[in-house]
């Protein structure tokens, strides 16, 4: 309160006491798989094709990632995060998940620099490395600068860190060489290295390989380490992701490089990884080839998924290939989180993304028929099928989870969009006084966005008071919970829930009963 001591007229700013709750973003997509270029684990947001060609290339053979954020974009999708995986064999630039590289190539002598070993890549000569003090007055003690040499001149140079769990980390940014490759010293500690110039032994040269040919990689390589941040675990720190796909996943299937069991441990780690983030949705592919009853099979016995942060697609769809001049046929997974994005900005997150077209598609590796869909359907495959007149769409909106509770997939977007909404627009409460008057804020600011979502038809009922309720009072506030700091406040929504069989009950009638009466 203001203190007044000369006589006047005085103007005060005051808090009305509504803070209104913003709806959060639903439609923020990450891709994890192969690219030509670009940089490797790091989550790269992109927010057109445009803007991918250029950090990460185009279309390449033998990869799914491009067709999958060129679906995406053609399809609605508006932001999406990249983390590239593998590494070309020609430039062989990624790490591999279990050592210093990937196999079939021959390694480059390293040196030691303070726990890490840096060596040439492959092809490169000439190279020497330097440690020099960091710029700058007072730096941190884990701070340093590393200077790539090729010949005399400076080719690159990085302001590094010896921590894991900065930015600056040297792993991290030593990714981007053309030069040289950083790996950590198995049992060392990550120590400042010392102020020296160390000259880096020759590398052998790469081996000869095709265009799109990636590194051999295992499951490791997907799920990543928590520490360095790699793989699902560099996407836990990036809050507006709300849907996340793995399509060269499957190309690793189709090379080689993973089994049939390599396939479901990455896809039980993505949906581990969406039900410990509990704000997103794996969006799955089944393998390809597969006739309705192998997938029913696969899906029933070798998958066996049970997860309502989950859902999966089939068959793949055609589409053309710049890269070979002709259709070939891709995962799903990008396109339907294209039409995802598209559904939720002209009806909204709590309409089923399903019914939909999807655009680019020329066909299907298998045209489904209705009984053949009878065999998926229930056990949560969401099949895209051809129809005449009316285009290729989405027909299925289903998680894979038993609980009938969570069995629609609107359902599932609709609560973690509400949840996160709320979540983040009453951090406000957080050390207020905990009394009555703010138990009357949260209920007023929590009742007004969900009568908003109930007006734009994401709550079942005729009225609002059907449609959700909110208690926040001495009843579940008693003084004990006050005295441990706590406010709880319990809401209550009527998800909406799509229409998936529409039924016409159609019977013949007679009017003779009413001449009779008469």
């Amino acid at each position: 309160m203001a203190t007044y001591l000369t006589p006047g007229v005085y103007m005060e700013e005051v808090q009305s006491g509504a803070r209104p709750i913003e709806g959060v973003g639903t439609a923020v997509a990450a891709f994890v798989g192969f690219a030509e270029d670009g940089p490797f684990h790091t989550p790269t947001l992109v927010t057109s094709w445009d803007q991918y060609t250029r950090q990460f290339g185009g279309f390449t053979r033998g990869t799914y990632l491009p067709h999958a954020l060129y679906g995406y974009f053609a399809n609605g999708g508006g932001a999406a995060y990249v983390v590239r995986v593998g590494g070309s064999a020609d430039d062989a630039s990624a790490p591999a998940a279990g050592g210093p590289r990937g196999s079939g190539r021959l390694a480059a002598q390293p040196v030691e620099l303070g726990g890490f070993l840096v060596a040439a890549r492959p092809g490169v000569s000439g190279v020497s490395v330097e440690v020099a003090e960091a710029e700058g007055e007072n730096p941190p003690d884990d701070r340093f600068r590393l200077l790539v040499r090729q010949g005399d001149q400076v080719v690159e140079t990085y302001d590094a860190s010896t921590r894991k769990n900065v930015k600056g980390y040297l792993l991290n940014q030593a990714r981007a060489s053309k030069l040289v490759e950083v790996t950590e010293q198995r049992g060392a500690s990550q120590t400042k290295p010392a102020a020296q110039t160390v000259a880096v032994p020759d590398a052998p040269p790469a081996p000869a390989a095709g265009p799109g040919e990636v590194t051999r990689l295992d499951p490791a390589e997907y799920v990543g380490d928590a520490d360095s941040r790699t793989g699902f675990a560099g996407l836990e720190t990036i809050d507006e992701i709300t849907m996340v796909a793995v399509p060269d996943l499957m190309s690793a299937y189709q090379r080689g490089d993973l089994d049939a069991e390599g396939v479901r441990t990455v896809q039980l780690a993505v949906i581990a990884h969406c039900e410990q983030m509990g704000d997103r949705v794996a969006v799955l592919d089944a393998p390809p080839g597969l006739s309705p009853q192998a997938v029913r099979t696969w899906r029933n016995d070798e998958a066996g998924y049970d997860s309502h942060y989950a859902t999966l697609y089939y068959p793949w769809v055609r589409v053309f290939d710049p890269a070979s001049g002709h259709n070939t046929t891709v995962p799903p997974s990008g396109h339907v989180a294209g039409v995802w994005a598209r559904s939720d900005a002209e009806r909204g997150v709590h309409k089923a993304p399903a019914n939909e077209v999807i655009r680019g598609a020329v066909d299907l590796e298998l045209r489904l028929s209705k009984a053949e869909q009878d065999l998926l359907n229930p056990i949560g495959v969401n099949c895209v099928r051809a129809f005449p007149g009316r285009g290729i769409r989405i027909w299925g909106a289903r998680t894979l989870s038993s609980d009938p509770a969570w069995r629609y997939l609107n359902v599932r977007r609709l609560f973690n969009y509400l949840e996160e909404s709320i979540l983040l627009g009453t951090q406000w409460v957080v050390f207020e006084p905990n009394d009555d008057r703010l138990w009357s804020s949260i209920r007023r600011n929590a009742s007004a966005f969900l009568t908003e979502e109930w007006r734009r038809g994401a709550l079942f009922g005729q009225t609002a008071a059907e449609a959700f309720y909110v208690k926040c009072d001495r009843d579940n506030n008693p003084q004990e919970s006050i005295d441990q700091g706590r406010v709880v406040c319990e809401i209550g929504v009527s998800p909406v829930k799509p229409a998936e069989f529409v039924v016409f009950r159609l019977a013949q009638f007679s009017d003779s009963t009413s001449l009779v009466d008469e």
